[in-house]
């Protein structure tokens, strides 16, 4: 491709949702949350952000400086997965793999540590589920001078011991979740695989605790999925210089939203502020079957983590305290999503579909022994979508330019390529008991139609 500069801005969808905003909520009073119950766990600057109604918001250069490590990051066109597939298809993918975590999370990380450490921040405190997030922000945090503490979702930390290393190797403290370190985690001890939610409490009841240290979080608010926007901006640049026009179709995964939003938003924006040119792209949304979210879950407001310590969000939930099975891709075992992707699902411009785990290991290892590149766990639920949408246009005869985004590699997930080669990988049962015992347990709250 030919070279394109890294974007000046963030693209903000927030200002141009369909349908009434709805607000985050107070978890003790439930009325609508301000600003000051942001402030003891977030920087101004980034609540500043997460609440902002200007469209374009400027990266600062201290942080487009850090993005030079590794943007703009390539867009290729697999041609050889076409071949395969012998479709009439263009399948273009963008690669977030090249950056130095191996994801598309240091867009966020890097802009997060940025702004704690402008506001005098000592220490950040996070979750991971399969590691990309927290080796991301431990990355940022080294870059800016901040310490880190990441609490990693159990199941991964048993699974992935190298992305543990490289948290380590760039100077981060990681425990497993549920932990003995805090209150959040020894209530939790029943559930000794973990979740996302469970590790958020954790990592938020030690950020509330301490004024030097602040959380972040890798996914799902509004402001981590601005910073993402830079993936869709430099694609659309990318794909106007490959002369290729707009994609008929756009795939990415989705587990709390982050990847999905960056790759989406830059081209959904003109579509909500009224602009029928370029036409909109079919949008899929690809989640994992064991926690189909979007898929299967109730729209309703509901805590971010499993504790109850984040405010309430309308968004689809399987209930705050659901415990998803274990699958690999661990950064998808969320039990919610971002209000602004779920506000896109209700509004009919996102399809939502669900993929078992073997089947996306299947469309993974295709992928690999065509391009080269070995996909993690949760984006070859992007690569199985792709494959639908390729064999839809085979069926209909029609050249269809698909985008997907391919948002990190699966070099720290090989014992899940050898347990599916063996022909041992499970597919976890999603339990619709489960899911309906935990929505019995959401907060009160008003209704969202």
């Amino acid at each position: 491709m030919p070279p394109i500069d890294i974007p000046t801005h963030w693209i903000n969808l927030l200002p141009d949702l369909p349908g009434e905003p709805l607000p985050p909520l107070n978890p003790q009073t439930k009325a609508p949350a301000g600003p000051d119950d942001l402030t003891p766990i977030f920087p101004m600057g980034l609540i500043e952000q997460e609440v902002s109604a200007d469209r374009e918001i400027p990266i600062p250069d201290a942080v487009r400086e850090a993005y030079a490590l590794w943007r703009p990051t390539p867009l290729k066109r697999a041609r050889r997965f076409e071949q395969a597939l012998g479709t009439p298809a263009r399948i273009f993918y963008k690669y977030e793999g090249t950056s130095p975590a191996g994801s598309h999370k240091p867009n966020t990380a890097i802009a997060q540590a940025y702004e704690n450490h402008r506001a005098g921040i000592r220490k950040l405190a996070t979750e991971t589920g399969a590691g990309q997030w927290g080796s991301s922000l431990a990355f940022a945090s080294a870059l800016f001078g901040l310490e880190c503490e990441v609490f990693m979702v159990g199941s991964s930390y048993d699974q992935k011991p190298y992305r543990r290393s490289m948290m380590q190797t760039w100077g981060a403290a990681v425990h497993r979740s549920p932990s003995e370190r805090t209150e959040s985690g020894r209530a939790q001890a029943a559930h000794p695989t973990g979740s996302l939610g469970i590790a958020i409490s954790e990592a938020v009841e030690v950020a509330a605790q301490d004024p030097a240290c602040n959380y972040a979080l890798g996914s799902v608010l509004n402001h981590v999925l601005l910073h993402q926007t830079v993936i869709g901006q430099e694609a659309q640049a990318q794909l106007e210089a490959h002369g290729a026009g707009a994609p008929d179709v756009i795939v990415a995964c989705v587990g709390g939203g982050s990847n999905f939003g960056g790759i989406v938003f830059p081209f959904l924006r003109e579509t909500l502020a009224g602009n029928s040119s370029p036409p909109t792209p079919r949008i899929v949304a690809a989640e994992p079957a064991a926690c189909p979210t979007l898929t299967r879950g109730a729209y309703r407001y509901d805590y971010g983590d499993t504790s109850g310590l984040t405010p309430l969000m309308p968004m689809y939930t399987l209930g705050h305290d659901f415990v998803p099975p274990p699958v690999h891709a661990g950064g998808l075992r969320y039990h919610g999503d971002s209000p602004i992707v779920c506000a896109l699902v209700k509004a009919g411009l996102v399809e939502a579909r669900a993929y078992k785990q073997n089947e996306t290991f299947d469309a993974a290892v295709r992928f690999a022994r065509t391009e080269g590149i070995i996909s993690a766990p949760e984006p070859a639920h992007a690569i199985r979508a792709v494959i639908d949408e390729a064999q839809a246009a085979t069926d209909a005869g029609e050249e269809r330019t698909i985008l997907f985004n391919l948002c990190g590699h699966g070099n720290f997930d090989m014992a899940a390529y050898d347990a599916f080669l063996a022909g041992e990988l499970e597919d976890p049962e999603f339990s619709e008991a489960d899911m309906n015992a935990a929505l019995e347990r959401l907060p009160e709250a008003p209704a969202i139609a």
